[in-house]
């Protein structure tokens, strides 16, 4: 590796002049653009006039001289534009409006977690558009600005880039301080859709294909590998994005620099083996990114990647030896002024900053680690995921609210596989549509590269504190700049070294045997375990026999329930019982079969909503498990273990046909577990009727701890509670969720009957252990995605 790294910093006022006016214009008003803009040509003036004889600084004052007129201009006008446009005053006031639009963006699924009848899954998607002509209460609006359209998936998901279509529905004004003029809801499907160009439906086809061909995997690397690939993440699960979230691996799936290094770099590669010139294999490489970017879409981070690959393939075909500092600068200021809502996206920031850390610390950290004896293969390895995720932790702490601890482990571990899984998934990509043989071989080929990072991902995400809470916005932001300057420019001396090697090394002598001879989790002797799902439920009983349990519901997402049963060491299910078919129940099904032997899965009479059923039904059949039905007065008995199954007393006749929440919650099945702690009533989600119908029916109701029904809702009857009077009460609920959950009037009766009262979303998982003693996990999951 060579050690001169010096950086050419003439452009790099010039970028930050271009930002600063852009961000301030859009923060505070265009007039501080113009303000911003003229400040830089004044400085850049007394530069030029005091460095007359000197020709790096009057080199970088003539370029701040430019990028300040441009500033103060261009970008000044974009932004006024934007901010009057009359749309912004329309979407005030919510009307309605008709609009013709040109698509910007590939549209991008809005994800939320399944509640009650409603299946997980995006319902919606969110996309771009530049307006053509506009109606607003039935009157023409002079508008050109830009939109964003929040409309049905099913009928705009397949909506391309360069499609002209009518949009209708009602404005809303912009939550974030970009150019956008307006937020338009829509609720039926795109009118007069015109033809998307012939280039985009092509880049469609070859997206689809992947897609195609990768269903030759198993679900989760089927549905990473595009997004490894293309970005693509409609198909990932999300369990196993939020796992690369936790791990701090979440940019491998958002086309960035790095996969348009890896793609250009191949290519660069194999033209230098068959000895081509500088200039050929520049050009053959740029045509292979202009074609990657078309194929992935025109999203920013494509295009701020591409612009900066771009510099530099010029760089290359002018025969320089150009620098990368000047290229990332140049690329900021040719984005910023073609785009200025670049400079309040925290991508873009994150785009920058990771460059920048990597053109400015990885070189100096990897030389040093080299000079003190480490080979620089695993010096690079080492430096550049660090100096990464240093310069990216600010932003990141105030863009998510969290820090990920595990990051750096994470990316090294990750980085090897990322340039062979990015290769194999685009010669499959343009393989596939006329030779499909190659193509699944190709994604055979990536499939242990896919297992390795999902591998990765979901051990950092179960490390301890992988995740710590951190103060979001800026403030959050420039407090974790702060710490990581003073930890930077204390750990330049060679004591303060020294002191924190001892006192990590201490604390790893003190806590790490703790844990491994006595884990906090799980308490010993538990009876049972509510889990922290979030927004759901999920109960495990256990048996006499260490590793097997039963399992009641589970939970709204795939995930929770699989880290809980994996923090119980549970490996082997007699029995999933499902209490009824509401989506915060079933959600998870799939991820309680990973790693596990599951015997049977139980149901009550309830069909509806069908979709959950069909959806049940169908991995009970892909997991060769049986379906049995649960009828009241039956009894199922294991070591340490035995259930009773007390309702639900009432179901309509035709229980599948559509029903309403109500119904479906009343025929959830009830059962009485006897277990070492004694006896525990399951409720699920049963309401007014079904505890009535129980009151009437069921002579002794007394319990020592109870399930809370349908997560402590205000739908429960006093006299039901009095009649079970339980010692603890379990409430399973998600932090933050927006239903009202619990309601204080039940907790209010619960705790005057004398129960102690526990929460999931304060006190995370729950266990009952022998004597109905208490047992909190205390991580709570945070608020459920919406």
């Amino acid at each position: 590796m060579s050690t001169d790294t010096r950086q050419d910093m003439r452009l790099v006022p010039a970028a930050a002049a271009c930002w600063l006016a852009a961000l301030a214009g859009l923060l505070l008003g265009w007039w501080t653009a113009v303000a911003t803009g003229l400040a830089a040509v004044a400085l850049a003036g007394l530069l030029l006039w005091w460095a007359r004889d000197r020709p790096r600084v009057r080199d970088a004052a003539a370029a701040l001289l430019i990028l300040g007129l441009l500033a103060a201009v261009p970008i000044s006008w974009r932004v006024r534009e934007a901010q009057s446009d009359e749309l912004r005053a329309s979407a005030a006031e919510g009307l309605p409006a008709a609009l013709r639009v040109v698509v910007a963006e590939r549209p991008k699924p809005v994800r939320s977690a399944g509640y009650a009848d409603q299946q997980a899954g995006a319902r919606s998607v969110v996309l771009t558009a530049d307006v053509r002509t506009a109606s607003v209460d039935g009157r023409p609006v002079p508008s050109s600005g830009r939109i964003l359209l929040l409309a049905p998936v099913a009928q705009w998901a397949s909506l391309l880039p360069g499609q002209e279509v009518t949009a209708t529905g009602l404005l809303m004004p912009p939550r974030g301080s970009d150019l956008t003029a307006a937020v338009l809801s829509v609720r039926g499907p795109p009118g007069e859709p015109g033809p998307a160009p012939w280039w985009q439906r092509a880049a469609a086809g070859l997206r689809t294909g992947l897609h195609d061909l990768c269903q030759v995997l198993p679900d989760e690397p089927a549905g990473l590998l595009p997004g490894l690939v293309l970005g693509d993440t409609s198909a990932l699960s999300p369990r196993v994005e939020q796992e690369f979230v936790s791990a701090g691996l979440t940019h491998l799936t958002a086309v960035s620099g790095g996969n348009l290094a890896v793609i250009c770099g191949a290519v660069l590669l194999l033209l230098r083996l068959l000895r081509l010139g500088p200039r050929l294999s520049a050009a053959a490489a740029g045509t292979c990114l202009a074609g990657f970017l078309v194929l992935v879409g025109p999203e920013p981070s494509v295009l701020r990647a591409g612009v900066m690959a771009a510099v530099a393939l010029l760089a290359l075909a002018l025969g320089r030896r150009g620098s990368a500092l000047p290229a990332l600068a140049f690329a900021v200021c040719l984005l910023v002024v073609a785009d200025p809502a670049m400079a309040t996206d925290f991508g873009f920031a994150l785009s920058v900053c990771a460059t920048g850390g990597l053109v400015l610390l990885a070189p100096r950290w990897a030389d040093a680690l080299v000079r003190r004896g480490i080979p620089p293969g695993f010096a690079e390895g080492l430096a550049i995921p660090l100096a990464a995720f240093l310069v990216t932790a600010p932003v990141l702490a105030g863009m998510a609210g969290s820090v990920s601890l595990v990051s750096v482990l994470t990316n090294v571990l990750a980085a090897p596989v990322v340039a062979p899984a990015t290769v194999l998934g685009v010669l499959a990509t343009v393989t596939g549509p006329w030779w499909p043989g190659a193509g699944k071989v190709l994604v055979h080929l990536a499939d242990p590269e896919a297992r390795w990072l999902i591998t990765v991902a979901r051990h950092g995400a179960r490390a301890p504190h992988a995740v710590i809470a951190w103060p979001g916005g800026w403030v959050g932001g420039l407090l974790a700049a702060a710490v990581l300057v003073v930890l930077v420019l204390a750990l330049r001396h060679r004591r303060v070294r020294v002191l924190m090697a001892v006192l990590v090394a201490g604390a790893l002598l003190v806590f790490v045997p703790v844990r491994v001879v006595a884990p906090a989790w799980p308490p010993r002797n538990w009876a049972m375990v509510e889990c922290d799902v979030g927004q759901g439920d999920a109960v495990v009983l256990a048996t006499a026999e260490p590793g097997r349990a039963v399992v009641v519901d589970a939970g709204p997402e795939p995930g929770p329930v699989d880290e809980c049963l994996h923090r119980l060491a549970v490996d082997r299910i007699p029995l999933l019982v499902l209490s009824h078919l509401h989506a915060d129940h079933i959600g998870g099904l799939a991820s309680v079969f990973e790693g596990r032997a599951v015997g049977a899965i139980a149901v009550g009479p309830g069909r509806s909503p069908g979709w959950a059923w069909r959806q049940v039904a169908a991995e009970a059949t892909r997991r060769a498990v049986p379906l049995v039905e649960l009828t009241p007065g039956e009894r199922l008995d294991w070591p340490g273990l035995a259930l009773d199954v007390l309702g639900p007393r009432y179901v309509p006749a035709r229980s599948d046909a559509p029903q309403d929440g109500t119904t479906i919650n009343n025929s959830s099945v009830v059962l009485r577990a006897e277990t070492t702690a004694g006896r525990v009533l399951l409720t699920g989600d049963v309401e007014l009727a079904a505890q009535a119908d129980l009151l009437a029916d069921i002579g002794d109701l007394k319990a020592d701890v109870l399930k809370v029904p349908h997560h402590g809702s205000r739908y429960s009857l006093p006299s039901f509670l009095a009649a079970v009077a339980p010692r603890v009460a379990l409430v399973s609920v998600g932090a933050g969720n927006t239903y009202g959950h619990p309601s204080k009037s039940t907790m209010d009766t619960l705790t005057a009957l004398g129960a102690r009262v526990t929460r999931t979303d304060m006190d995370g998982d729950t266990a009952v252990v022998t004597g109905t003693a208490i047992a909190r996990r205390g991580e709570p999951r945070g608020p459920p995605r919406r």
